[in-house]
């Protein structure tokens, strides 16, 4: 029997580290994004080249992806939607409309159509079944600067909570989680980092926590994040954070 996962955003940063982890338990990976990692290729993941913001077309890349799977041979499947932004930022007033459609989008949209396809794909199977949404502590407290990073990522804990909801009422329905895996040294910190103390108020205290050494590794987190998902004793809706060891 197979396990598998399905991930967006799976080439760099936090998504690299979620695939390591899962490869390294023997978990058959599909890695969706639009660039491709070489060592990832190398360890066997399925890496799938789609841009995101083609929303329509989503659910064809699902169904390609489902094509390569027999449900009977499959234990237990997960969909990490990790794809994501911080997009601009600043005030939202002194936001452009593009980039708010863009980045709305990318953060709430595409798990929104994501999730739906992987619950109808995965309709009927007897296997284990887990959407994970990758989240934020953003999503709980709002900070001047980032009004579309908080709010797309609170709309994808309520996401995690409402599918909970409906899918406890169909038999061996789908389990969801929200994680917020902390504050991980990524490229999107970089970004933080080098935004103006105008648009971010907070910035001092990011350069802090890069100073001081108290960013999150991004193996770590995958690794936190795996273990998550296979422990049947958290309940569906939770909404997880990724504490420090």
């Amino acid at each position: 029997m197979e396990e598998v996962l399905i991930i967006t955003g799976g080439s760099k940063g936090i998504g690299e580290g979620i695939v390591k982890a899962y490869v390294a338990k023997g978990v058959k990976v599909f890695s969706v994004a639009r660039t491709s990692n070489a060592l990832l290729t190398l360890k066997g993941v399925s890496q799938i080249a789609f841009d995101l913001a083609k929303t329509y077309e989503i659910e064809t890349m699902f169904a390609h992806i489902f094509n390569l799977l027999k449900a009977a041979n499959i234990s237990k499947i997960t969909l990490i939607n990790n794809a994501g932004t911080l997009g601009k930022i600043g005030p939202l007033q002194k936001l452009d409309v593009a980039t708010i459609e863009s980045t709305i989008k990318l953060n709430t949209v595409v798990p929104f159509i994501c999730s739906a396809a992987f619950i109808k794909l995965t309709d009927g199977w007897t296997a284990k079944k887990t959407i994970i949404n990758i989240s934020s502590g953003a999503a709980l407290k709002p900070y001047f600067g980032w009004s579309m990073y908080c709010s797309s990522k609170a709309a994808v804990n309520m996401l995690t909570q409402t599918l909970a909801a409906e899918q406890a009422h169909f038999a061996n329905g789908v389990k969801v989680l929200a994680i917020a895996p902390g504050v991980v040294d990524t490229d999107m910190q970089t970004q933080i980092r080098s935004s103006s103390k105008v648009d971010f108020k907070d910035i001092e205290r990011f350069i802090s926590l890069k100073n001081d050494g108290d960013l999150l590794d991004a193996a770590y987190v995958g690794e936190q994040i795996c273990k998550m998902d296979y422990d049947y004793s958290i309940e569906s809706g939770s909404v997880l954070r990724v504490e420090s060891d």
